[in-house]
């Protein structure tokens, strides 16, 4: 009679901590999908590309900036992007101060100047190169220099988050070129 008793009480017991355990497990499935980490992301192939355009947009689970590229072919893949303490200069090694918790240093591989030095971009302003207020994770984009064929970009980031780093290739004889496309997570 005793051993009767005891199933149906432990059974609401196993049910009770079961269902206190579904959502601590429901919990830990990443948000939006994304499984992208905070840890430096870089790649180098040696590609001619100069910078054109610096555009930003927001999407449900992510801000997203975009380096337009354009030269001599439709791939690029030569980029360093990485959290740093401060992000400086290229050439002068002064630092960039950006707005946000965490500073996001976006080094390309590509000049934003020509063979000959004419100029392929420059930002409207060098303290905001495009306009992020209003949006979830990004805080100020400044532009740290162009110099001996890189772009050092600051992305001044709401905290600490997961970022993800590709590009797009470029189509062959229609002017589009490659971008390079940075996405930062709203939250972990």
């Amino acid at each position: 009679m005793t051993r009767s008793f005891h199933r149906p009480i432990l059974a609401l017991v196993i049910a009770a901590v079961a269902a206190v355990m579904a959502p601590a497990t429901a919990q830990a499935a990443p948000y939006c999908g994304i499984s992208w980490g905070s840890t430096g992301k870089s790649a180098a192939t040696g590609d001619r590309e100069m910078v054109h355009d610096v555009r930003s947009g927001r999407h449900a689970c992510f801000d997203r900036l975009v380096i337009d590229l354009g030269g001599e072919d439709t791939r690029f893949a030569t980029y360093d992007v990485r959290y740093v303490a401060a992000v400086h200069q290229d050439g002068s090694g002064r630092p960039v101060p950006v707005r946000g918790a965490a500073d996001l240093q976006v080094v390309v591989g590509a000049p934003a100047y020509d063979r000959y030095g004419n100029a392929t971009y420059q930002p409207p302003s060098r303290t905001e190169v495009v306009d992020v207020s209003g949006y979830t994770t990004f805080r100020q984009v400044a532009w740290a220099g162009s110099f001996e064929g890189r772009t050092t970009l600051a992305l001044g980031v709401r905290a600490r988050l997961p970022f993800r780093v590709f590009v797009l290739p470029g189509v062959a004889a229609s002017g589009q070129g490659p971008r390079m496309v940075i996405d930062v997570a709203h939250r972990w």
